[in-house]
């Protein structure tokens, strides 16, 4: 639990607790990951910036939510596809303490259950709890106090821990750079969230302080929108992707490169605005379903919108909801919209000009910003609408021209017609495995350029972030014009697996090569599928209600169980993993490429149905969870399977004594584990076997037998063998071990 120190009731930066660090409170600056040439001690120096940084983040995300008039406000569904402003409160801090408790650089958390309250669940996705019935909010006053120590434990840490020059992605620093950009980009979305609460539950107007208008101020100007027009682009070469030498700091979808040779094309001058948007509205747009794709007609059905979402008709006029007030629709402001809705215009207006209207590609943009010189560390001041260097608010659509173009950069996000994918070369951090792959899916479309709250990483040339479709964040469009045929290629639209970990335990969770007429490699049956079968004797058939499958990977035992449970919990901490056993529960077919030899390979297509298991899908359900530190809601279980896990967990005897109490009385207990102990996962002191102790052997089973021992008892074992594919002809021979125990 948080600590009870008076001095952590309160903003530790007013009572100069971190020392006189001068927190300018819209910074805008990235930290750049080398040293400073003219620093004198360059360690120092980065030390400091990185204080710097980490507690003007923490100050304006504190500032932002001060805001909020009364409390019960945080616990409000104001936009139905995210959470209350609790969590979102709460969360960027939580994200310090289990990222650093991940890469093993603590010893200890602050708030266990808040810390699994609170880890995830930001983008509509299925292992995302948005039930509001599994949470028992803490208390604004509790998540203060605990953002309050955090600080305090974060700042202790950035002063203490070993800093190597440059900063590179195993390096501590990386995870609190990590930290720091993530609580950015919860600054952005929260705020979009705060632009759909009712006016009279935020402070405004006079109940703002002058630092505050300042901080907060709506751009004044106004006025009849200038006449877009579009300007020729000549062919050109673009490089997208950020080099591991790059000096900033990067999200993995960043990282790698892909060439693309643009032809000639024609891009808007400014963005759209609201007046040519209007003309949309006013000419049936939301109502005519010939300018909306499939997606998009589906969305307008559901949600029957006539109009962009922070637009209000109030008799024959539109007002325009923006953070802190509310005025008529400023016809020269960018219009924000979502994907689908910036589809539609392109539609339409391309049916009135005559002309192949489209939203531009990554590239496009691309081909855009390489015009504009500089890029976020170096800007003295950012040349558009963003960093909240101007206002915080959109502003006119021509007050900030970037050469040829205005608002390549700043002022609103720019959707693209692109939807994320992975570059060539690309990598996912080991501890946050789901920033980037969750969104791989040809249903999350790119935004490029920033907005006018967009500070740090968010502001990078090479920055990538991507929404699904219906989703708002302050994003309007630019349109661009290409001849018919001619069209740039679109990145994304191949849905195949890649991820070299990810396939190799898909070819290991469910190739059937019996099936596939050949023989089983080495003669060894498939792994999930023995294991559910050795299991399931010892489970009387009145106790198969329900099932956790800890450290489920893609899925296959979590499937398997659901043959004998009413209800299979399958948890695993990597969304990597998740991601191909919800396509699957889906009904998709998933492809992957397995390597035979050299640079040769072999795609498979792999689905529920090929196996047997389409029908009992509906029964699992995936959800990603730190097995040392889940939430409360997962327990009162039959069975609790932890499938070759325990010598991967950080802390194994801290999953062991938790998961006792997740078990009913007379329920079992699953291991499987080859015991294959590595520092790589665990530290040496925390590993339950494998080692010596006061000089003698101490082997895994007594290990396990030690820590369970008064709560279970042994009732099975035996062993089983698995076979992990690398090539065609070389595979990994492995024998775990399986004990099954009986909770008393």
């Amino acid at each position: 639990m948080l600590p009870s120190s008076p001095s952590l009731a309160s903003d530790p930066l007013a009572t100069g607790a971190f020392g006189d660090l001068s927190h300018p409170l819209a910074p805008t600056r990235t930290t750049i990951l080398d040293a400073d040439p003219a620093a004198a001690d360059p360690v120092a120096a980065k030390r400091a910036e990185l204080r710097r940084y980490f507690h003007q983040t923490c100050e304006i995300y504190e500032r932002l939510f001060a805001l909020i008039r009364d409390d019960a406000s945080y616990y409000e569904r104001h936009e139905p596809l995210r959470h209350p402003l609790i969590f979102y409160y709460a969360h960027p801090a939580v994200f310090y303490l289990n990222k650093l408790t991940a890469g093993r650089h603590v010893p200890s958390r602050l708030d266990p259950a808040l810390e699994a309250m609170m880890a995830v669940g930001v983008d509509e996705m299925s292992w995302d709890d948005l039930n509001t019935a599994h949470y028992d909010w803490p208390s604004v006053s509790t998540v203060r106090r605990y953002r309050a120590a955090m600080r305090q434990l974060v700042d202790e840490f950035i002063q203490t821990m070993p800093l190597e020059l440059p900063i590179r992605w195993n390096s501590p620093a990386w995870v609190i750079l990590m930290g720091i950009e993530h609580e950015r980009i919860h600054l952005e979305t929260s705020s979009v969230i705060m632009r759909q609460m009712p006016l009279e539950e935020l402070r405004h107007g006079g109940d703002l302080t002058a630092e505050e208008r300042r901080l907060w101020g709506t751009c004044p100007n106004a006025g009849p929108a200038p006449a877009n027009e579009w300007v020729t682009v000549p062919a050109t070469h673009v490089r997208l992707g950020k080099p591991e030498t790059d000096r900033t700091y990067g999200w993995d979808n960043e990282y790698g490169v892909e060439d693309v040779d643009l032809p000639a094309f024609r891009a808007g001058r400014r963005l759209v605005s609201n007046a040519e948007f209007l003309e949309f509205v006013a000419d049936g747009g939301y109502r005519d379903e010939s300018w909306w794709t499939e997606e998009g007609c589906g969305w307008l059905r559901y949600t029957n919108a006539k109009h962009p979402r922070f637009w209000e008709k109030r008799g024959d006029a539109y007002l325009q909801r923006n953070l802190l007030d509310e005025i008529p629709l400023p016809a020269n402001w960018p219009v924000e919209v979502n994907c689908l809705e910036a589809q539609a215009y392109c539609a339409w207006l391309a049916a009135r000009t005559g002309e192949n209207v489209l939203l531009p590609t990554e590239a496009h943009w691309q081909a855009l910003r390489d015009r504009l010189p500089g890029d976020q560390p170096t800007w003295e001041p950012a040349p558009g609408n963003v960093n909240l260097a101007h206002y915080a608010s959109s502003c006119p659509v021509d007050a900030f021209p970037q050469g040829e173009f205005c608002d390549v950069v700043g002022n609103v996000w720019q959707w693209t017609r692109t939807p994320i994918m992975p570059f060539k070369g690309f990598e996912v951090h080991p501890l946050y495995d789901d920033f980037s792959v969750p969104t791989f899916d040809g249903r999350h479309n790119l935004i490029k350029g920033g907005s006018w709250i967009s500070t740090g990483n968010e502001a990078l040339a090479s920055a990538r972030y991507a929404f699904r479709r219906h989703f708002y964040q302050h994003a309007g469009f630019r349109t661009v014009i290409e001849e018919p045929g001619n069209e740039a290629v679109t990145a994304g639209s191949r849905l195949y697996e890649t991820d070299q970990l990810v396939t190799q335990y898909l070819e290991f969770h469910y190739y059937d090569a019996a099936a596939a007429g050949t023989a089983d490699p080495l003669g060894v049956p498939n792994f999930p599928r023995a294991c559910v079968g050795a299991i399931m004797p010892h489970v009387p058939t009145e106790r198969r209600d329900r099932c956790l499958d800890i450290g489920c990977s893609v899925g296959r035992s979590a499937f398997e169980f659901a043959r004998f449970f009413g209800h299979v919990d399958a948890i695993d901490f990597s969304a990597r993993f998740i991601q191909s056993g919800v396509r699957l529960q889906a009904g998709d077919e998933v492809l992957y490429e397995i390597p035979t030899e050299g640079e040769l390979s072999t795609g498979r297509a792999i689905s529920l149905e090929r196996i047997g298991l389409a029908d009992i899908g509906s029964r699992v359900l995936f959800m990603q969870g730190d097995a040392c530190n889940l939430k409360e809601i997962f327990t009162d279980y039959d069975l609790v399977f932890a499938g070759n896990l325990i010598d991967r967990l950080y802390d194994p005897s801290l999953f062991l004594d938790g998961i006792a109490g997740r078990i009913r009385p007379g329920g079992l207990l699953a291991i499987t584990s080859p015991y294959t102990w590595l520092e790589e996962y665990t530290p040496k002191a925390r590993w339950i076997g494998g080692r010596r102790e006061a000089g003698e052997p101490l082997p895994t089973i007594a290990g396990l037998s030690r820590a369970l021992e008064g709560r279970f008892v042994l009732v099975h074992t035996e062993d089983v063998p698995f076979v992990i594919r690398e090539t065609a002809r070389k595979h990994q021979h492995t024998v775990a071990e399986m004990t099954i125990w009986r909770r008393v």
